[in-house]
């Protein structure tokens, strides 16, 4: 069961024994039955003050539907924010556990949510898969890679890896510049590797329209299968995303195209070898590294 359901058979059971509650304690589960996501983010004397009733008639319609007390009644309202709610309410949680000085928790819950996401992301993904679009990728005239946002940066940073040995590969929106227009002249030569995730960008969704109409091959890479950049990519690779913080996380994404460039590297000439090397050795001849004394 996800917590999205257990917090949804709270209120189920709830609704279910409204009847047989006290006047004061139905009016705090109206209160709770009509704002729930207020539940996982409030104390109890919140929400006593903002059901216009005492701090004991939350308490007791907790235990009257078979939880110890508040604190067990919300905990699935505050899970289902930590994985699914919408960004406000989820920093608000998150401020939450700072004040209760659960830090200890926070941090275990990102280790945590860091490792799933990235077992979960990989264990969807076949090596068959992510070969195909690494082939895809060697075997074009240019790889556009795009991400706005939290995603511009990942985008950069596979660029910049990838550009230590190979010189089609190209970040966008470019400074000054949307992503239509950097794809103006890409064609069926070309990849385009989309990156988004909920809400999802429409200048990405829009750029993975247009490349569809010019002949691209598309890999997309996002947060759920029904997402618009995987239902219309060639390549589609859906990656977990769940952190208990307020914006998504980038550890899925960054070790999915990590590995892709890996493959890119397997499958392309062995050239490639040859001019990594040389990028690193001019790196070198040229000071930009520190050089360690014997």
């Amino acid at each position: 069961m996800n917590d999205t359901n257990a917090s949804s058979m709270v209120l189920t059971r709830l609704a279910d024994e409204l009847a047989s509650l006290t006047p004061e304690a139905k009016k705090a589960a109206v209160y709770v039955l009509e704002n729930p996501l207020d539940v996982g983010v409030s104390t109890v004397r919140e929400i006593a003050e903002a059901a216009s009733v005492t701090p004991n008639t939350i308490m007791r319609m907790a235990r009257q539907i078979g939880f110890k007390g508040y604190e067990d009644f919300r905990a699935p309202f505050r899970e289902s924010i930590r994985r699914g709610g919408d960004f406000p309410n989820r920093a608000r949680w998150l401020q939450d556990v700072r004040k209760s000085g659960s830090l200890g928790e926070l941090y275990a819950d990102m280790v945590q949510s860091a490792l799933r996401n990235i077992e979960e992301s990989f264990s969807g993904i076949s090596i068959d898969q992510l070969i195909a679009a690494a082939n895809a990728i060697w075997n074009s005239r240019n790889v556009f890679t795009l991400g706005v946002g939290l995603q511009n940066a990942n985008a950069h940073n596979f660029t910049y890896l990838a550009s230590t040995g190979m010189v089609q590969f190209h970040a966008i929106p470019r400074p000054g510049s949307t992503p239509v227009d950097d794809l103006a002249w890409a064609n069926e030569k070309d990849v385009l590797i989309a990156i988004t995730c909920k809400p999802y960008r429409t200048e990405v969704v829009e750029a993975v329209s247009i490349a569809r109409t010019q002949g691209l091959t598309i890999i997309g890479i996002s947060d759920s299968p029904a997402s618009p950049v995987i239902r219309h990519a060639d390549h589609g690779f859906n990656v977990s995303v769940d952190t208990p913080q307020f914006f998504p996380s980038s550890v899925s994404i960054i070790a999915l195209l990590e590995t892709l460039l890996s493959l890119v590297i397997s499958v392309a000439s062995e050239e490639i070898v040859d001019r990594v090397e040389e990028f690193h050795k001019r790196r070198h001849q040229r000071g930009l590294y520190l050089e360690e004394q014997s």
